[in-house]
């Protein structure tokens, strides 16, 4: 089999194919042996129909099932050989079937070749989680207006019993104990992306355009779910969708690279994953764990 790999850009590859008639005829044989087993002909028991007779009746499908058969088999073959690492399906084409030979093209997307480095000891800032009574009380007034109370209703213990707290303080209580969750949930999420930009700034990798394309169709799609279940005019949801393509195209980059930087991390550090572990979550676990933390520094804003 003939097999030549250009290199279209540093994440692309084609490849062209050229299967020689001698294994063609190979598979063309064992399919018709599948065939004759298969079909009935009338005159015929099963199997014993002369071959002619089949490749009268059933060559188009033989050599549709020769190609299903052979093609994805000279692929793998030739991806092994070449010692090459596929992201996705690859896109077939030119599928040619001449004199015997059978030749095509597949056009894929492979690993970006990169390491990762000083990936330990990344500087953290985490903000405090402590909730002050200036916030408490911001809280409770913005509540006492989203009840429609604000000019009648007074912050005392029959508020917080209509709301089924038996005092005040109680009242106060639960709410500092949701936001202090609110904020450790937040900080938590700052300091993942901490980690995250950090490690697409000072890694040097490319990344397939395809691979960026597909996760902004994903984004893109659900967002399109959710603007539909607002019931808008057709042409504000496309208006609206349009703005969310452009603000997150950058983003989709950077998410596809985080992904791979990621997986690297794992591969480099010989992480092996248990059935329902995601590979984003424990990279980041680690890193976290092997991080220099510190303090944020007080902005003096509530």
């Amino acid at each position: 089999m003939k097999v030549e790999v250009k290199k279209v850009d540093a994440t692309k590859r084609e490849i062209k194919f050229e299967i020689p008639k001698d294994r063609v005829i190979k598979r063309l044989d064992e399919v018709y042996s599948d065939i004759a087993k298969a079909v009935k002909i009338r005159g015929f028991r099963p199997g014993k129909a002369p071959r002619h007779i089949i490749e009268k009746e059933h060559g188009k499908l033989a050599q549709e099932k020769m190609m299903e058969s052979l093609i994805p088999e000279a692929y793998q073959e030739a991806i092994t050989q070449e010692s090459l690492a596929p992201i996705d399906f690859p896109e077939i084409s030119d599928v040619q079937y001449k004199e015997g030979i059978l030749s095509f093209k597949a056009s894929l997307d492979i690993q970006p070749e990169f390491t990762v480095q000083d990936y330990k000891g990344i500087k953290v800032s985490k903000k405090s989680t402590t909730v002050t009574d200036e916030e408490i009380q911001k809280t409770l007034d913005f509540f006492k207006t989203a009840q429609g109370k604000e000019k009648e209703a007074t912050l005392d213990d029959e508020f917080a019993k209509g709301l089924g707290y038996a005092s005040l303080e109680e009242l106060k209580t639960s709410f500092k104990r949701q936001m202090e969750l609110e904020k450790d949930r937040q900080n938590r999420f700052d300091v993942e992306n901490q980690i995250v930009e950090f490690l697409v700034k000072h890694t040097k990798l490319v990344v397939p355009k395809t691979t960026i394309q597909r996760h902004l169709d994903r984004l893109t799609h659900d967002a399109r779910k959710r603007l539909e279940e607002q019931k808008l005019k057709p042409e504000e949801l496309e208006k609206r969708l349009g703005e969310f393509v452009k603000t997150m195209t950058p983003n989709a980059e950077r998410d596809v690279k985080a992904y791979f930087i990621l997986e690297k991390i794992a591969e480099q550090e010989k992480m092996s994953l248990e059935q329902g572990e995601n590979v984003f979550q424990k990279v980041i676990g680690f890193l976290l764990k092997e991080a220099q933390w510190e303090e944020a520094k007080h902005d003096g804003k509530a």
